[in-house]
């Protein structure tokens, strides 16, 4: 197999249903940054007209809010397999993982790095994982207290608004730069055919989830890129 047809090769990296959980989360997400623009700052009151005034922006926020609810559930029960390996590698943290971070500085920055094996999720996905989880747990606590502050207390519902600022700041960060490093980064843009079609680039997925790669290819799932025939092929 010659390179070029190695980097044509393409292999199943995320299931059907983590697709369309992660389209609705980012739409979603979007969808509540924008019209909650609005209503956080009188800055940006020339959206209103566009979103049907404050209540038109309200309701769509809240439907919004509870579209941002559902890829969890889409993803736990059309792959409930998929959503436990990524839990598993949430809590799963080993000297690699470690490693990962000072050679990732330096990769980010231009220098030369040393790669070091990953699983499914590298060191940076997990963090990013975790921080996005976070970020959700704490709008959508949040957010049910201010939608329905008759059911809580007083306090609570100051603390939901303040929490909710907190989630809206931090989680705006994050998707910034998961968003830097997927779509716009060099060493990590191939891999955003993933979150699109499922599939990604062989040879990039080998090279940044070696473990994860080698394990498939022993299953028989992933062609061998190194195999022998494959090295006869190129020179042929």
């Amino acid at each position: 197999m010659s390179k070029t047809q190695n980097s044509q090769v393409q292999v199943k990296r995320f299931s059907k249903a983590f697709v369309v959980a992660h389209a609705i989360n980012g739409i979603a997400f979007i969808g509540l940054y924008i019209t909650a623009l609005p209503m956080y700052t009188e800055f940006f009151d020339w959206l209103y007209p566009l979103l049907g005034g404050p209540e038109g922006a309200r309701l769509a926020h809240r439907v919004l809010a509870v579209a941002f609810i559902l890829p969890t559930f889409i993803f736990l029960i059309f792959d409930p397999k998929g959503f436990m390996n990524w839990m598993r590698e949430l809590v799963t943290w080993k000297k690699r993982d470690l490693q990962f971070f000072s050679e990732f500085v330096k990769e980010l920055f231009g220098f030369k790095s040393k790669h070091v094996k990953q699983t499914f999720f590298n060191a940076g996905e997990k963090i990013n994982s975790i921080l996005q989880i976070v970020c959700a747990i704490l709008l959508i606590a949040s957010g049910f207290t201010m939608w329905f502050p008759d059911l809580f207390p007083t306090a609570l519902v100051q603390w939901g608004y303040f929490l909710h600022n907190v989630g809206f700041g931090l989680g705006f960060a994050v998707v910034l730069g998961h968003i830097y490093l997927s779509v716009i980064h060099k060493h990590s843009r191939p891999g955003f055919t993933g979150v699109i079609t499922g599939k990604v680039p062989a040879e990039w997925a080998k090279s940044h989830y070696t473990e994860w790669y080698e394990e498939e290819v022993k299953k028989g799932n992933f062609p061998d890129l190194d195999d022998p025939k494959n090295k006869k092929n190129k020179g042929a």
